[in-house]
């Protein structure tokens, strides 16, 4: 993907699809700056990619502190010249199995400031030099029940929704400035949320983990569930220069869901 020599700045870097993302672009020669809140495993996956011979810079950073955010944003640009590539990893999953009646006004606007406040924070605090230098490549994670509702994902569809329309504002916006805007949209990914959404279907049923398994990949057209390298490499893709004429896109990785 060509990535070598430019500098993209990650939140949300180190657990999960965080993890393949940041070891993608490093793989493709991108050096990084790593946003978090959990330092520990942050540092860990910023060893990987310093194996990979990348310059890594780790910040503990809120993604829902507008002052965290600038701190962070003004002590990335403190060690590199520029940040080409911003890729917003960060963020939650809100109430689960929980009606829009039910879900309190706390819970909602929980996931609501952390996945669509936090991006739009990062997004605002960086994008002003990339305007400067007439460049950038930004690819928010979003989810495919922002591409569609969900029953008991009230919060979390909503706030995946919400980052949508952001996303395609800022399209609009930063254009004229050459600088490209997209969504990444997962589906259901293999990890440790998949199993509890399994286990609890198997609970619920009275069937087994991989029974549960097997339903839900049963829902999509290549029968299997998405992995944590496979929304990684979208988004590789997406802060590249191979998706140079791609803007205001919700690229969808689950294995046809959302059809």
């Amino acid at each position: 993907m060509e990535l070598a020599g430019k500098v993209a700045f990650v939140t949300g870097p180190a657990k999960g699809m965080g993890r393949a993302v940041t070891l993608g672009l490093a793989r493709e020669g991108a050096d990084l700056v790593l946003a978090g809140r959990d330092m520990p495993p942050i540092e860990a996956v910023a060893e990987e990619a310093r194996a990979l011979g990348r310059s890594v810079v780790t910040l503990k950073c809120d993604v829902t502190s507008e002052d965290e955010v600038a701190a962070a944003a003004n002590a990335a640009h403190a060690v590199f010249e520029a940040i080409d590539i911003v890729v917003n990893v960060a963020g939650g999953r809100g109430p689960i199995g929980k009606t829009g009646v039910e879900t309190t006004l706390a819970e909602f606007e929980q996931i609501l400031d952390l996945n669509v406040v936090g991006c739009f924070l990062v997004m605002r605090a960086l994008l002003p030099h990339m305007i400067a230098r007439r460049s950038g490549k930004i690819v928010n994670v979003g989810g495919t029940f922002g591409l569609r509702g969900r029953a008991g994902r009230l919060g979390y569809s909503t706030s995946k929704w919400g980052m949508r329309g952001l996303t395609k504002s800022f399209v609009l916006e930063v254009g004229p400035h050459n600088i490209n805007v997209n969504s990444v949209c997962p589906g259901m990914v293999e990890g440790p949320r998949f199993l509890k959404v399994c286990s609890d279907m198997a609970e619920r049923l009275g069937i087994s983990l991989d029974e549960a398994k097997a339903r839900h990949a049963e829902e999509y057209a290549l029968k299997r569930i998405s992995t944590d390298e496979d929304v990684a490499n979208a988004v590789v893709f997406l802060a590249s220069e191979k998706a140079r004429q791609i803007t205001g896109q919700d690229l969808a990785v689950d294995g046809g869901w959302v059809i």
